[in-house]
Order: structure tokens, then sequence, then C-alpha cells
């Protein structure tokens, strides 16, 4: 939807710099970076986002019946959606705690619940299929995952597509780079080299 691609970039949620590359924590180059836990500040644009949200899961996903979030970004996100929706929710941690029951996922364990995982963003995928695993190996049963932003990585869609589990955003990388363009935050001539960056994000001669 390039009317959340919009909210993103306007709430500076999502910035692009191909002139001047972001280091991500694996200590890859990139021209974007995204931090949608930024929508939490602004309640008009995150009710959009939210309500968005809400829409494809019920038509997506109507028979849900429990929402888990993703730690920590997801969280939130999910404890909206969930009130929203009228739902039970939990979310799951990244790793167990090391102390008291230890346990990877926090509320209620509802064996056999029909549950959407959310997360704000994917990446490569691995962490959202390592949650919905996890998910899974406590009893719930995954309909699918579903995030607000994805970087449209090749990679993200073998791991999707090897794990089997149905995914969906409200907005992608490309749909980003064309409302920059419109909206003049990013020239024209970035445009291919940002596509080099999101077809291998290893291959750094994008960068100038």
């Amino acid at each position: 939807m390039k009317e959340i691609a919009k909210i993103l970039l306007d709430i500076e949620a999502v910035t692009l710099q191909p002139e001047e590359p972001f280091t991500w924590a694996s200590g890859i180059k990139a021209p974007i970076y995204c931090d949608n836990r930024l929508l939490l500040s602004y309640p008009k644009e995150r009710h959009y986002v939210l309500t968005q949200m809400a829409n494809i899961i019920k038509e997506k996903f109507p028979e849900v019946e429990y929402i888990m979030g993703t730690a920590t970004a997801g969280i939130p996100h999910g404890a909206i959606l969930a009130e929203q929706l009228e739902l039970p929710m939990g979310y799951v941690r990244s790793k167990a705690k090391g102390h008291g029951k230890g346990r990877r996922i926090e509320g209620v364990i509802q064996k056999g619940a029909k549950t959407v995982v959310i997360e704000d963003l994917f990446s490569t995928g691995g962490s959202s299929i390592e949650a919905a695993k996890t998910v899974e190996e406590e009893g719930f049963q995954v309909l699918g995952i579903l995030s607000i932003f994805t970087y449209d990585l090749e990679k993200a869609k073998e791991n999707f597509h090897q794990a089997g589990f149905e995914h969906y955003s409200l907005t992608n990388f490309p749909e980003l780079v064309s409302v920059a363009v419109e909206e003049g935050k990013i020239s024209k001539d970035s445009v291919d080299s940002l596509e080099i960056w999101r077809k291998n994000p290893s291959d750094e001669s994008w960068i100038k």
C-alpha cells in the first residue's frame, strides 16, 4: 500500500540514505534503516496502519483465534491488534528467559489455537520463521505471519517458501522507493543502485 509507505517515510520510521549507507548489526551496508516502533508515537498514523493490519487478518485469516507478537518490536503492534480484534494475545521471545519458568512464550498457552504472528518488519525472514516455529512447538496452529514492512529480499522469499509459512506485509521496499522518488526524498538516479542492493545486500557495488 502506497499510503503505508508514505506514512513510514513521513514519520521517518523508514529512512533512505543511498549516499550515506547505514551499517546493520550484521555488518551489511544498507541504504535503508527501518524502526517501526516510531509509529507508536503518532496516534493518527498508528491507528491507520494497525487498522489496515486488522483488515488483512480479517481477509486472509478469518478463522484467527489468537494474536502472537514477537519480542520486542512486534509486541505493541500485536497488543493493539488483539484489542481491535477482541482476541487473546501473547508474545514470543527470541530466546528463553534465564530465570523463573524459562519460558519463550508469554501468555496463556492455548493448544490448537489458530494464531497469526505479528512482526514489525521482514528482512531475511529468519527470526520471524523461528518465532513461528516456536509458537507451533507450544501447540498453537500458525495461520501466517504479518508485518508492516518488508525489505522484499530474495533471501526472505526463499526462507518463507522453504518454511511453508504464509506471510504478508502492508508495504515493501520497491513501493517505498517509488513513493520516495515521487516525493523528492531521493533522486531517480538512485533507483537502480537501490535495486542492486535489494537483490543482493552483500553486493556493495551500489555504494558510490
